[in-house]
């Protein structure tokens, strides 16, 4: 008697993933098709956990096969942005524009295929500009070389879509594939506390009216992903989807700006009527030269800088050069970037400027500094 013919393994996997294409692919139709209200709200809820749950499974499947070839990029001076746009868009020249990088630009596209960095030295700050190739819709799955774009795109500090003139529907596309990617452009993290336990079954506390939610939505939308125990404190009104990312806990948010490219190709009624329709941008020729100053002071902006100045004891400081720090930045913080050993000398501070109460005034590692400060150290 001939044996059954042994089922191939890697068949089987690619059938359970297309299983799994098309499930999520059902579940978008019947979410597009569902009026949301009240009475339907708790559905929604559990239509978006299933398909967060399917897809978070369909990644780690991707994930666990052969990686292709990544992109090695050191981040570099006080901050790092990175171009994002249809191929070509226009990237290479606006990067040639901002920084002092020479890439590689011509009139077709995927000129770009490598990462190529430069520098932006702009208020005495020091930001690096990545330019990636150009990425398309697919490319959170994996399109052409979308997911090492995508990896590079996590790890820089601020987002800079680059969108033509002639095609703002390219923005949507942009957006989507980020937050395919699991990253959530120009949003902050919930704040919402969430808590595993081994029993108990699942605890809601609210410090806030919630508008968007109620109980029994959020337990299901809990138990439908796998949290059957757990406690979670809301502290502002989240909907259905903040409270899937707070249960995924592998977001990245990021604050992005909006640059609308090739406007010498327009006339003014023209842009107008594009800027209005597609909301808060910069308005750029990357090939003329057009507003690249006033992209710059944005960058700078979106990166929320503190300039803080430094002083010798018995000198005066040097207002000249700042040292580039972050929004939230504390005296530790300045110590650890000027020298290693400077937390374990540390005595005190002297600071003027915003952040203290009186010109001079003592304060200790933990005092969070602001913008413009002057801070004197005294170390052991």
């Amino acid at each position: 008697m001939e044996k059954p013919k042994q089922e191939d393994k890697s068949d089987k996997g690619k059938r359970s993933l297309h299983t799994k294409t098309e499930q999520i692919k059902l579940l978008e139709d019947e979410l597009k098709n569902t009026k949301y209200n009240k009475r339907t709200q708790g559905a929604v809820g559990i239509l978006k956990a299933k398909i967060a749950k399917l897809r978070e499974d369909e990644e780690k499947r991707s994930s666990s096969g052969k990686k292709g070839e990544g992109y090695t990029v050191r981040k570099s001076g006080d901050g790092t942005a990175i171009l994002i746009g249809f191929p070509s868009v226009g990237k290479s020249t606006l990067l040639n524009a901002l920084t002092n990088a020479e890439s590689k630009t011509a009139s077709y596209a995927f000129t770009t295929l490598t990462c190529i960095p430069g520098t932006l030295q702009y208020n005495s700050a020091k930001i690096q500009i990545l330019d990636v190739p150009g990425i398309l819709r697919g490319a959170a799955r994996g399109l052409g070389r979308g997911k090492e774009v995508i990896s590079v795109v996590r790890n820089a500090d601020l987002v800079i879509f680059i969108v033509d003139v002639f095609d703002i529907k390219q923005l949507e596309v942009l957006k989507k594939e980020l937050y395919d990617a699991n990253m959530r452009v120009n949003e902050r993290k919930p704040d919402v506390k969430l808590k595993k336990d081994s029993k108990g079954g699942i605890r809601v506390a609210s410090t806030v009216k919630l508008t968007q939610l109620d109980d029994k939505t959020i337990k299901a939308v809990m138990t439908e992903m796998k949290m059957n125990n757990a406690t979670i404190v809301i502290r502002e009104d989240i909907t259905v989807d903040q409270l899937i990312d707070c249960i995924e806990d592998n977001k990245k948010y990021i604050p992005a700006i909006v640059v609308l490219n090739k406007i010498d190709m327009v006339d003014s009624a023209a842009l107008e009527k594009v800027k209005k329709h597609i909301g808060e941008c910069i308005p750029v020729s990357a090939e003329k030269g057009e507003n690249i100053d006033l992209l710059k002071e944005e960058i700078f902006t979106k990166l929320d800088f503190l300039r803080i100045y430094m002083k010798e004891v018995g000198q005066k400081p040097d207002l000249d050069v700042p040292l580039i720090m972050k929004t939230g930045c504390t005296i530790k913080m300045v110590c650890e970037k000027i020298h290693k050993d400077f937390v374990p000398r540390f005595k005190f501070a002297k600071i003027w400027g915003k952040s203290a109460k009186f010109p001079g005034q003592k304060l200790m590692l933990e005092h969070v500094l602001r913008d413009g400060d002057i801070i004197e150290l005294h170390l052991r």
